[in-house]
This record gives structure tokens, sequence and C-alpha cells, in this order.
């Protein structure tokens, strides 16, 4: 959990901006355990990187779930202590996938508090095309709360707007046909069972699924990049 040299380190202030949060609730999360220590820099000033950012950001997602402080730090102790970023990113993508979709309607200034940054038109322009936001009328967007943060990580990412709706629409079409595989297969399997057994089965596959898919993607993505990469030459 250090702050890493690729990125340039945050000060409390703007860890509590990037995370939408306030630096009295940092500081509490901190005294709690929830957070790791900042890496102490020039002046004994505290230094903040990607690992704060996405613990904070899981710890939001467990409380948006309904999940109390206790149960927040019992979840978290029970995580390996070097996860990376991606790696918390990853918990939090299953975590949000227990939830059903929350839309919300927004004024622009809630909406960038949320994103956890100044957002442009080109920027709004950008997240609408994701279908992250929809301009409501006036100052108001309706956001889907869900994808806001990965929306707002892919404006920095360095491709074009339609590589990323290609690769969102190769998600979903696979995504959709592994979700209709997955549900015909189970589907033998409760039709004899009674609607109770049904319903918990569902409660029970729904998160592992999900978080067996992620693993199954990202081994895959990695193998597909070292590939590419060892090709190219340039790895």
């Amino acid at each position: 959990m250090t702050t890493g040299t690729e990125e340039t380190p945050l000060t409390i202030d703007e860890l509590a901006a990037r995370a939408g949060v306030t630096v009295r609730t940092v500081r509490f999360y901190g005294s709690k355990g929830l957070l790791p220590p900042p890496v102490l820099g020039p002046r004994r000033v505290g230094q903040y990187g990607p690992g704060h950012v996405a613990r904070l950001a899981l710890i939001e997602e467990l409380q948006q779930q309904g999940m109390t402080l206790a149960g927040i730090e019992r979840y978290l102790r029970q995580l390996p202590a070097d996860l990376t970023p991606h790696d918390l990113a990853i918990h939090r993508a299953v975590v949000a996938s227990w939830a059903p979709d929350a839309v919300e309607t927004v004024s622009r200034r809630e909406l960038e508090r949320r994103a956890g940054r100044p957002l442009g038109e080109e920027d709004v322009e950008r997240l609408a095309a994701m279908n992250v936001v929809v301009p409501a009328g006036g100052d108001d967007y309706r956001v889907d709360a869900g994808l806001l943060r990965l929306g707002v990580r892919l404006l920095d990412v360095p491709l074009s707007q339609e590589a990323i709706l290609a690769a969102r629409r190769v998600l979903v079409e696979h995504s959709r046909a592994a979700a209709h595989e997955l549900s015909q297969l189970f589907r033998g399997e409760v039709e004899e069972r009674d609607a109770r057994d049904v319903k918990s089965l569902s409660a029970h596959m729904h998160p592992l699924v999900v978080q067996a898919l992620l693993t199954t993607f990202q081994r895959s993505l990695r193998e597909e990049l070292s590939e590419w990469l060892t090709g190219s030459g340039t790895g």
C-alpha cells in the first residue's frame, strides 16, 4: 500500500477530494485501521497513493450495501495485506454486483463531487457516450452510480472514444452470452426444488459467479497482453 513511483503522491486533502469524502472521514478511517497509514514525505507530510483511493472506494461501496462499520472492519481484515489497487477494484466490483442497478438524478456540482474531479464539457460528453451519465434537463444528470468511477478513470485512458465504445460492445455481448449459458446450466439444477431453495441458490451464486468471471477474465487478458507484448518485441 505504498504510494508507488508511477503516480504523484496525494496529500490528505487531495485524497479526500479524489475519493469524494471529507478529510475528517479519511482521518477517522485511518484511526479505525480501515486505511493504512500514509508514507511520510518531506517535512513529514503524509503522502497517499492509488491503494488508498481504491480502499476508500471499496469502503464506500460496502457502506452503500448497508454494511455497518464493524462489518466493514471484519471484511477488510480478511483481505490479504498486499492487495494492489487493481485487486481492490475487483473486490469493489464484486461487492457492487450484489446490489440492484442504482441510477440517480444529480446536479452537475454533485456529479463532479462524486467523480472526485472537475468535469469539462468534453468529459461529460464522453461519459454520456459510455452511458454513464444521461442529461436530465437543466443542470441535472441521471448517473449510473455503479459505472461512474470506472467511467471517470477511462477519461484518462489514452484510447479514442470509438475504441472505448467498441470495447464496451464486446464486453456487453460476451457477458450477456455467458450469463445466458450459465442461467441455462443452473436452470436444470433448480427446476425441481422449492422456491426458497431457488432464491437461496441465486443469492449465493450471484457474487460467486461474478467473482469467477472477473478472475478468469483478468487472467485471460493478462495472458493475451503478454503474448501481444512478446510478439511485438516490447515485452
